[in-house]
């Protein structure tokens, strides 16, 4: 388990989702692997917000800086 397994649901204009899609017997979480996901996906977001869907089924945004992982935003859940 060194990565995690992730689909992008939706590539906007001004963010990206994906969704954390496991299994999670053989793949870190997104949240777990919040680091090496935003490693994958920099190059990609040229200023957008990076949001994902959690294992749980939470949507939030995972705060990027200067192409690398700065933290988690909770979102407000319907």
């Amino acid at each position: 388990m060194n990565r995690a397994n992730y689909e992008i649901v939706d590539a906007a204009e001004d963010h990206i989702l994906i969704r954390d899609i496991g299994p999670w017997d053989m793949f870190m979480t997104v949240t777990n692997a919040a680091e090496e996901v935003v490693a994958e996906l920099a190059p990609m977001l040229a200023g957008r917000r990076l949001e994902y869907i959690d294992s749980d089924g939470r949507r939030d945004r995972i705060l990027v800086k200067d192409g690398r992982f700065a933290g988690f935003e909770l979102l407000p859940q319907p």
